[in-house]
């Protein structure tokens, strides 16, 4: 995150004398990326972060590989995921690629039993349904429908639901996860034309320190392996902290779409970044106000990169007969574009409200097994 933040108590100077009120010392922890050359928060534990009492045997959740290479359109109804009380049994990897996975999750209760960290990939967690807290020990922060959650690697987290009817996209990436450069200046505020702005992030608030030992299950996800760690302190025992490595939200709904005379390419949409994709929020918006506009996106071809759109609500104007949840998968190397009807449909209308989450990998993804349960058969031959 580009906005430096500061929670509870930390020293005037890094690296220095720091004592609890008993006389310790405070353990300074580093969390930082890119070896020391990236986003880094130095936090301040009352214990330190690395008695391990135990490590269980790792177990594999590496997904299976059933179509390698792929040169058709498909889709996938993502609603049909079964949910499931683990959060990580919950979670389904449908595609990867050597930068990232895109996956799905269906928990119905709150990971409570244990905590999980991400030693791999910063996370983005589009919350399609439900709500409650995600809990880190930097502080929490609320979430609801129509927020991404950024969450760094190596930051341990519970996420508490208010309910058990939650659906999950969840986006692994193998390196950091940024809103787009060209929104922000050489300081790193964002500019007047950025769709959205420093208010509009959620970051963590309510900063609360546990001092507790005894045994703490974190379980680690390192290269598709979990591996059980028990800690002897709580996770959460941090009493300050302050840098730019932190976990935040961010609501689909505070996007602010920028719209033109004729029809504007998908790179307006644009809310994420990473090595070598995007990700882009289609929310509702007026449509094209030139007297002739064609509201509907021309036909265009994926040479470089595939295009994932995950459906989230509204009518889609492009597409007939789409679900919520729905993911329609377009391969590089295909033109593709409206279903029949949908241009003509899509004339002379003012807005739309539709709302939608785009994947672009840059490099092609490879399917899994548990993403064949749930494919829409025939979809390829839709343009008829």
């Amino acid at each position: 995150m580009s906005i430096y933040q500061q929670a509870g108590h930390i020293p005037n100077k890094r690296h220095v004398v720091f004592r609890q009120p008993n006389g310790n010392l405070y353990h300074e922890e580093l969390v930082g990326t890119e070896g020391f050359a990236g986003l880094s928060s130095l936090v301040y534990h009352l214990h330190p972060p690395t008695v391990v009492k135990e490590h269980g045997t790792p177990y594999s959740v590496r997904p299976e590989i059933i179509i390698e290479d792929n040169l058709q359109a498909r889709s996938y109804l993502g609603y049909q995921v079964e949910p499931n009380t683990d959060y990580i049994k919950s979670r389904k990897t449908l595609f990867v690629n050597d930068d990232m996975t895109i996956g799905l999750a269906a928990p119905s209760k709150s990971l409570t039993e244990y905590f999980f960290k991400n030693a791999d990939a910063d996370e983005m967690i589009f919350v399609h349904n439900g709500s409650g807290l995600l809990k880190t020990m930097y502080g929490q922060i609320p979430f609801a429908y129509g927020d991404y959650l950024i969450i760094p690697r190596g930051t341990v987290y519970q996420l508490h639901f208010d309910g058990s009817e939650n659906k999950l996209l969840i986006v692994e990436s193998f390196g950091p996860i940024e809103t787009p450069n060209r929104y922000r200046n050489n300081y790193g505020q964002y500019l007047e034309h950025s769709p959205f702005c420093e208010r509009d992030f959620k970051r963590p608030t309510q900063l609360e320190t546990i001092d507790e030992q005894g045994d703490f299950l974190i379980n680690i996800k390192k290269r598709g392996l979990i591996y059980p760690y028990v800690y002897g302190n709580h996770p959460f025992d941090v009493v300050g902290w302050d840098g730019n490595h932190y976990p935040y939200a961010f609501s689909i709904f505070n996007f602010e779409p920028i719209t033109g005379r004729i029809h504007m390419p998908p790179p307006i949409h644009q809310t994420f970044q990473g090595k070598n994709f995007v990700i882009c929020s289609f929310v509702p918006r007026l449509y094209d106000y030139h007297p002739d506009a064609i509201p509907a996106p021309y036909h265009h071809s994926n040479i470089d990169s595939d295009e994932l759109l995950y459906y989230v609500d509204g009518d889609f104007m492009s597409r007939n007969n789409i679900q919520k949840g729905q993911i329609t998968l377009h391969p590089g190397g295909l033109p593709h574009g409206p279903h029949p009807g949908a241009i003509e449909r899509s004339i002379g209308k003012k807005e739309t409200n539709e709302l939608a989450v785009m994947i672009d990998p840059f490099n092609p993804v490879k399917i899994t097994k548990e993403a064949m349960e749930y494919e829409v058969k025939d979809y390829y031959q839709s343009w008829q």
